[in-house]
């Protein structure tokens, strides 16, 4: 194994410092770092599909063996921390029953305007607005991964991709989906257009239902919160798009929304 196996029996190592209290970092930001959790999302983190790095990794001892091969894509300037589960449990702040964490860089924002110029010529996209939940956040994310969408973008009410627990729901998938987020005074259906990108807002007042739609070469799917939806004035400036349901309902969960839709397009 190329990477360095450092065995840490003091909680108060410095060199685990981006580990102490893990619940509480996440609360206030982490200033352009993350926390992986737990070993589907490593997997993507450490074997090459991430578009970031880990700086770090902390295993409980008991669990070394079974990721030693998962650990040899490390880099050798990447230290792996190994410590018994109480001490790893000391400096986490909570029982981390899956046993492994690392500490990463998240890439740098290069802005919406420079992601979408970026693209294939056949792109689909995914444009959030105000999903403030982190399970949503990585439901949607897992569902981009999934049906192969190529980027996401973010308004700056949505919360943080890199959350753990967003990462976590994603199943890594916020480490490798490429996204931005939208300044506040972007219009983002102008932006879209003049990359050519065909803007569709999914409503339940859409007027096309999906079961009829052909996908566009280029084309973003627009998505807002539950409750409160797309705002109007985006309704009103892009084609719109209802998903057919039941009589007497027209709401779905929006991670769940979004699986529906991307495999409606995937398939297209």
């Amino acid at each position: 194994m190329r990477a360095a196996i450092i065995p840490i029996d003091d909680p108060a190592d410095p060199r685990l410092a981006p580990y102490v209290q893990v619940r509480e970092r996440d609360l206030v930001g982490r200033r352009g770092e993350f926390i992986a959790e737990g070993e589907v999302v490593l997997r993507v983190l450490l074997g090459g599909a991430a578009r970031c790095r880990a700086n770090s990794v902390l295993v409980a001892e008991n669990r070394l063996s079974h990721l030693t091969q998962m650990l040899e894509s490390l880099d050798a300037d990447v230290p792996v921390y190994v410590a018994s589960q109480a001490v790893m449990d000391a400096v986490v702040g909570f029982h981390i029953h899956r046993g492994m964490l690392a500490h990463g860089a998240r890439p740098v924002d290069l802005g919406a305007d420079s992601l979408l110029a970026g693209l294939p010529r056949r792109s689909l996209v995914l444009a959030l607005f105000g999903i403030a939940n982190h399970d949503n956040m990585g439901g949607i994310f897992r569902n981009a991964a999934a049906f192969g969408a190529d980027a996401v973008l973010l308004d700056p009410t949505c919360c943080d991709p890199f959350y753990r627990k967003a990462i976590r729901v994603s199943v890594g998938a916020t480490l490798k989906v490429p996204f931005a987020r939208l300044a506040a005074d972007e219009e983002v259906v102008g932006l879209l257009l003049r990359h050519r990108i065909e803007p569709l807002a999914l409503t339940p007042v859409g007027a096309e239902p999906l079961s009829g739609l052909k996908r566009p070469d280029r084309t973003a799917i627009l998505f807002g919160a539950e409750g409160p939806g797309l705002p109007p004035a985006l309704i009103a400036a892009a084609r719109t798009l209802a998903i057919p349901m039941a009589p007497g309902w027209d709401s779905l969960n929006v991670a769940a929304a979004s699986a529906v839709v991307l495999h409606h397009l995937a398939a297209g």
